[in-house]
Order: structure tokens, then C-alpha cells, then sequence
């Protein structure tokens, strides 16, 4: 009798598992597509000036296969760099100066902040000191991107095009991500895959759409956007900052537009499980707003999408129950084939697809994993900071 009943459970869940797919497949802004690329555009007539702000904290080991690609754009205006250096110990202002030296190509300008004051992430306030060495030049766009990301040599220009054609105030593009090693190839896509569910492309764009989100490795951000919307003032304690600073921008009357990038590459590995568990855990309780409640009901969700069907499937097998093998089956097989087009952008085998649950149930513990240590006083760390909750930040300020 309890098996039964224990079987039956498992059959509702799975329906209700399966239900959850249908409506994501149908009805969540087509999430699972990955050709939501940059925009047809054409040429301005005049190409608008464009400083390029890199924040860097401990950059030196990815800093030889990024910051050419930046000094070497293809870029018929004027434009020039400006890169923060964050505090770091490992010389990475000097390997910087070192490298426009021998390379050429775009103006250089390498500027220190010092150490951030209480209620700002470290990055943002090197942003903000990299926006304020542009602002002398008065450029109309401000390229924001990663110390570990690669650009083709037409990126600066394919995103101004697309910006101006489009009258967009922000053009994000979320940077391919590395994936060799075998925990890359596990996590990663589905990082992105999950994001793009959280935010699906097509919304952000689209008139009257409350969804924004931007991709920080990649910001194409017009100066006066950011003025109106405060930027990144409004955001300084944000950990989560690309999609703070879309939404702020956003709120402010500005259009957005995010894609998948072609030509926009992330350099940094991150070879071992313990390197994507810090990369996700540092920021996931952030997403929940540090809420208990949304994480309850984050990991209740997790679970019923994505555990709940192979459970129903192995538990349909060994009772004997067809329906509760059907709907698990049902419902993976949506999940997984609204996985491959991810997987096929990331040039990967489709053997993956199946595998999702269990990427799943590794972002579920990383995200319990990054509330326990917000709770013991360690959450969002990042290169030797911890940062507090906002309200905590406002309060010491």
C-alpha cells in the first residue's frame, strides 16, 4: 500500500513535471533558441567616438590572449581604452602597458582606483573610475567588457552598427564561454541555457517587455543612457551587476538588446568542478535576493522540473507503472531537446542532452552551497572580497 501510494506521488509530480515543460517550451519567451544573434545593421555615416572600460583585478594570466584583440580593432572612428586596475598583485597594470607597447593599435590610458568605499563591489567602482577617465573625452558609447574576454577584430564596430540602427541604448553580448575540460563541458552550456531561461533574449528586447539583462563581459552602453539611469552609482553594491545595470537602464527609459555572441569569446578555464562551483555559488543566493523563501522555493522548483523525471522513469520501470514511466520519459525528452540547440552553439555532443538533470542537481547544491555561505559570513567572495548583503553595505555607508 505505501509503495503505491509512494509510486502515485511520484506519477503527479512527473505530470506536473511535464506540464512545467510544455509551458516553458511554448511560453517562456522561446528561451531554448540560440539565434538571437546581433541585429542586421548598416553603417553610420559617421562612426561615433567609443572608450573601451576594462576592470581588472589579478588579470596577468588571461591578459595575453584578451587585451590584443582589443587593441587590434577595426574600428572606422575614434576609440580608445581604459583599463582599471583593481588592486591587483600580480602586475597586471604593468603587463597592460607592456602589451600596447609592443602591440600598438588603440590609445591605452591604465588607471588605479584604490580600494573601494564601504556599500561598492570592487568592480563597479573601477568601473565607475574608468567611466570617469572616458567622460574627459566625451564619447557617445562605452564599451564595457571583461579583462578575460577576446573580441574579432570587427566587434567594436558590428555592435556601434547594431546600436545605432537598432537606437538601442545598451547591446549586450553574452561571450562565449570556454569549454575543453570535462567539467566545462558538463556545466557550462547549461549555464548559459539556464540564464537565457531566467531571461529569455527575444523579451528583452521587445516594446513594453519589463525583462533586462545584459551579459557583463560585453556591454555596448550610450553615455547618455548611462548618465540618465545613474551608472553604475545605482548599481554599486549590485554583485550581480550586468543585470542590474540593464534593468536600471531600462527603468530609465532605455532600450536593450541581448544575444548570444559570434566573435566574442571568454579566455578564462575553469578546468576543475571547485573553479565553475566558486564561479556560480558566489552570486547565486544574490540572484535570490539572499531570500530563504525564494530559495525554498528555487530548490523545490529545480527538483520538480528537472530530478523528477528520471526518478519517475526508473520508479515507473521497477513498479511496473506505465504512466509514471510515460510522463517522466515525456517530460525529459522536452528537457533534453530543448537543450541541444545550446549544446550544438557550443559545439558539443548531443549525448549531453540527457545529462541535464544531473548539471541540474550540481547547480541546486551549488546554490544551497551559496546560501550557507552567506549565512556564515562568506558569501559572494571573489578574489581575496567578500561583499555584504546590499542593505547591510547601505547601512555601514
Amino acid at each position: 500500500m505505501g509503495q503505491t501510494a509512494d509510486v502515485s506521488a511520484i506519477v503527479w509530480s512527473a505530470a506536473v513535471s511535464l506540464a512545467a515543460w510544455l509551458w516553458l517550451l511554448l511560453l517562456q519567451g522561446w528561451f531554448w533558441r540560440t539565434d538571437v544573434r546581433l541585429p542586421a545593421s548598416r553603417d553610420p555615416d559617421v562612426w561615433p567616438e567609443v572608450c573601451v572600460v576594462v576592470p581588472a583585478r589579478d588579470e596577468a594570466a588571461v591578459l595575453p590572449a584578451s587585451l590584443p584583440s582589443l587593441l587590434a580593432q577595426d574600428y572606422p572612428g575614434r576609440a580608445e581604452i581604459f583599463l582599471v586596475d583593481d588592486g591587483s598583485t600580480d602586475g597586471t597594470a604593468r603587463l597592460a602597458r607592456e602589451l600596447a607597447e609592443r602591440l600598438g593599435g588603440l590609445p591605452l590610458t591604465v588607471g588605479t582606483p584604490g580600494e573601494p568605499p564601504a556599500g561598492w563591489t570592487g568592480k563597479l567602482w573601477a568601473v565607475r573610475h574608468g567611466m570617469a577617465l572616458a567622460r574627459a573625452r566625451g564619447p557617445e558609447y562605452l564599451l564595457l567588457t571583461d579583462a578575460d574576454i577576446a573580441h574579432a577584430p570587427d566587434s567594436l564596430r558590428r555592435l556601434v552598427a547594431a546600436a545605432r540602427t537598432g537606437g538601442f541604448d545598451i547591446v549586450s553580448q553574452m561571450a562565449r564561454l570556454r569549454v575543453e575540460s570535462l567539467w566545462e563541458r558538463l556545466v557550462v552550456p547549461a549555464f548559459v541555457y539556464f540564464f537565457a531561461q531566467l531571461y529569455p533574449f527575444r523579451r528583452i528586447a521587445g516594446p513594453g517587455s519589463r525583462t533586462a539583462a545584459a551579459a557583463g563581459g560585453c556591454v555596448l552602453l550610450r553615455a547618455e543612457a548611462a548618465e540618465r539611469a545613474r551608472i553604475p552609482d545605482a548599481v554599486r553594491h549590485a554583485v550581480i551587476d550586468d543585470v542590474a545595470v540593464a534593468r536600471a537602464v531600462k527603468r530609465s527609459g532605455g532600450r536593450v538588446w541581448l544575444g548570444l555572441a559570434d566573435g566574442v569569446d571568454s579566455v578564462r578555464p575553469y578546468p576543475r568542478l571547485a573553479d565553475l562551483w566558486r564561479m556560480v555559488s558566489r552570486s547565486a543566493y544574490a540572484q535570490l535576493r539572499h531570500n530563504p523563501a525564494l530559495l525554498a522555493g528555487t530548490v523545490a522548483g529545480l527538483a520538480v522540473v528537472y530530478l523528477v523525471p528520471p526518478v519517475a522513469v526508473a520508479a515507473g520501470a521497477v513498479a511496473g507503472n506505465a504512466p509514471c514511466a510515460l510522463l517522466g520519459a515525456a517530460a525529459w525528452l522536452v528537457m533534453a531537446g530543448t537543450y541541444v540547440p545550446m549544446l550544438r552553439y557550443y559545439r558539443q555532443p548531443l549525448w549531453l542532452a540527457p545529462l541535464l538533470p544531473v548539471t541540474a542537481f550540481l547547480y541546486l547544491l551549488m546554490t544551497v552551497d551559496s546560501a550557507v555561505q552567506h549565512r556564515r559570513g562568506r558569501g559572494a567572495a571573489w578574489k581575496g572580497r567578500t561583499y555584504a548583503r546590499p542593505e547591510t553595505a547601505a547601512e555601514e555607508g
